[in-house]
């Protein structure tokens, strides 16, 4: 079984590796921005997990497998639409997103957006809390692999378990993708708390809150509620709130400190999802009439000018209710 990873970023990257490394058979498409060349003679990416040696047995290649039994999307969410639509594989392929976004303009999900462009095919999203760089030094992390069809999660299940890679399945493929989607933007929050230095029980506060949102929000899609207490909800909102490696928890604690956002994104390759999620998740909520304060705040950061601090205010002011409500 041919497996393609498409996308040489830190997630590509730490996938590819994962497979490789219980014998799977690993194609890696790199762009040329990447330096494919040099990937291939050094066995290391000048830009993405420093100190990470690729895997002797992973074919680096600028052209796709397009007979691949799984081809496996780690690029951005804004990228998704390009990459499917210039790289073609077989109708029996199945295509697996590991990206954490919601198209802007369309706000369609990344499984919605490989069939747009992919037609008829298998599709499933792998998600959970999951950094890339603990992923590649081997250290134990859980995630889920959603499809609508139980087979094909299955299938993914079992192509990307190991010992320290565990993988759970559902068939709520959208709760799933919505779930990392959204925490990116309730992390952006978490950082400004961090970056304001407001404490421990402040952060605790807003995390929770956030998921509440995230389910209801979730819920008025079509999603499970039960799919936002698991991994790929209250899990991946903890890790990325949490951790040093989390670049939406980064943003928001910069954002805090007075830098603005164009300025913090402009520094890195790696890519914020939640800057572009926080506007279609914003969007979702007005159209389906879903109450979404910690969205809207971190919306008019963004995208209005709005002072963070301001924002925290709005939060704390709001009008009080019941926790349920």
């Amino acid at each position: 079984m041919m497996i393609q990873i498409i996308g040489a970023g830190s997630w590509g990257l730490a996938l590819a590796n994962l497979l490789a490394a219980e014998g799977r058979k690993v194609r890696l498409w790199c762009r040329e921005a990447d330096q494919p060349d040099m990937l291939r003679e050094t066995r290391r990416s000048p830009y993405y997990l420093p100190g990470v040696n690729l895997h002797d047995s992973v074919v680096v290649a600028e052209e796709v497998d397009p007979e691949a039994a799984m081809a496996v999307y780690a690029v951005p969410s804004h990228a998704m639409r390009d990459a499917v639509r210039a790289l073609p594989f077989s109708g029996r392929t199945i295509r697996v997103s590991v990206a954490k976004g919601i198209e802007n303009g369309t706000l369609l999900r990344m499984s919605q957006v490989i069939e747009e462009e992919a037609g008829e095919c298998p599709v499933a999203a792998l998600s959970g809390p999951s950094h890339a760089e603990e992923v590649a030094a081997r250290r134990p992390a859980s995630v889920v692999a959603a499809s609508a069809d139980h087979d094909v999660a299955a299938t993914v299940q079992n192509v990307f378990v190991t010992s320290r890679f565990r993988v759970y399945t559902t068939t709520d493929l959208l709760g799933v993708e919505l779930g990392g989607s959204l925490k990116n933007v309730i992390a952006i929050a978490a950082g400004a708390c961090d970056g304001f230095g407001l404490g421990d029980s402040a952060k605790a506060a807003l995390v929770t809150r956030g998921l509440a949102e995230m389910a209801r929000l979730g819920v008025a899609l079509g999603a499970s509620p039960l799919t936002f207490a698991g991994l790929s909800g209250m899990g991946d909102l903890i890790v990325t709130c949490a951790s040093q490696h989390s670049r939406n928890r980064a943003l928001g604690e910069r954002l805090a400190k007075g830098e603005s956002p164009e300025a913090v994104q402009a520094e890195s390759r790696m890519v914020a999802e939640g800057v572009r999620t926080t506007r279609s998740a914003h969007n979702l909520a007005v159209r389906h009439h879903v109450e979404a304060p910690v969205t809207e705040q971190v919306y008019r950061v963004l995208f209005e000018g709005a002072n963070p601090h301001d924002a925290v205010e709005e939060l704390m002011l709001r009008e009080a209710k019941p926790e349920r409500d």
